[in-house]
């Protein structure tokens, strides 16, 4: 390993475990602080580690497309891994054909995988289990698909993590609200489910922590309680910016003008049940989107006095 590989090294206070998260983006870096606050030594890979770390977190690069990077050499004597990554296009993962047979020859207890409920395909607005068979309609929930039976095939323990849209702090309506880029679509009769990205931290760490191996199951969605068409939560968004909504539009009206991308969405409708994940004995800290919205503002206020804050008492002196 390179000594730049390192960013910021902090000594564990119970080193016997040992986390790598592939892929240290916003889910993955929630997961990291929360799993080093419980002692163990993490590390996390990027494309580009940040220049300047703070806190318990081992930053290692790496990169799929030249193949460089310090996270193989890390590798040793890992016990958890996380894999938070999405596939690279037609590529398909982007750490298996790395780092694949390494994982292999490791004392690892678990290995994570963040998948997508867009496996399921469309139910009509219906509610799926785990038990639910896989109909993936787009090509980027294909290659999920692809992706969870390719870390399947290596034999590792792996329990794979089903989930909805993600939210959370910096990932909720109110930026768009506040520049009214957002738009009011009602379709009729269409939900979608969600989640805040600290039920996913909390529900990972409940099945490493506080199950053993033989009560994990192989596949967990990890959603909240609460599916709900979007017009919905946009609307309590607004209510708690005290903004006006803009004009609700129809989703017949403006369907040819959406991207493909946008399109996507809305072509499935689903109700994904968490009964599994209550079940195991994990309880949501965020219910519904009116919690994590809630959360999620206040998180964002107080980031942003503390920034404020922060750059009053380094401004120049008399």
């Amino acid at each position: 390993m390179n000594d730049t590989d390192v960013l910021t090294v902090t000594p564990a206070v119970n080193p016997g475990k040992r986390l790598l998260v592939l892929g240290g983006g916003y889910t993955g870096q929630r997961f990291a602080r929360a799993a080093a606050a419980r002692g163990f030594a993490v590390s996390l890979t990027s494309r580009r580690p940040p220049a300047m770390a703070t806190g318990a977190l081992h930053w290692l690069q790496f990169d799929s497309d030249s193949g460089s990077g310090g996270a193989a050499a890390a590798l040793e004597e890992i016990t958890h891994v996380l894999v938070t990554g999405a596939p690279n296009g037609s590529q398909g993962d982007p750490f298996l054909p790395l780092l694949g047979a390494m994982l292999q020859r490791q004392p690892l207890e678990w290995v994570g995988y963040l998948s997508t409920t867009g496996v399921y395909g469309d139910s009509g607005g219906a509610w799926l289990d785990e038990t639910a068979p896989t109909r993936p309609l787009s090509e980027r929930s294909q290659r999920r698909l692809d992706a969870e039976h390719a870390w399947q095939a290596l034999g590792l323990p792996l329990q794979i993590l089903r989930l909805p849209a993600i939210y959370g702090p910096h990932r909720c309506p109110f930026d768009s609200l506040r520049q009214g880029s957002c738009r009011l679509v009602h379709k009729p009769a269409q939900v979608f489910a969600r989640v805040h990205v600290d039920d996913i931290v909390g529900a990972a760490l409940h099945c490493l922590l506080a199950l053993a191996p033989p009560d994990r199951p192989t596949v967990l969605n990890v959603c909240d309680d609460c599916p709900c068409p979007s017009t919905e939560s946009l609307s309590f968004a607004a209510h708690l910016l005290g903004l006006k909504l803009p004009s609700v539009q129809r989703y017949a009206d403006i369907e040819a003008d959406l991207t493909p991308m946008a399109r996507s969405f809305w072509v499935e409708n689903r109700r994904t049940s968490n009964r599994l994940l209550h079940n195991l004995g994990y309880r949501l800290l965020y219910p519904s989107y009116r919690e994590g919205f809630r959360a999620s503002l206040a998180e964002e206020t107080a980031q942003a006095s503390d920034q404020v804050s922060g750059t009053a008492c380094s401004g120049p002196s008399s």
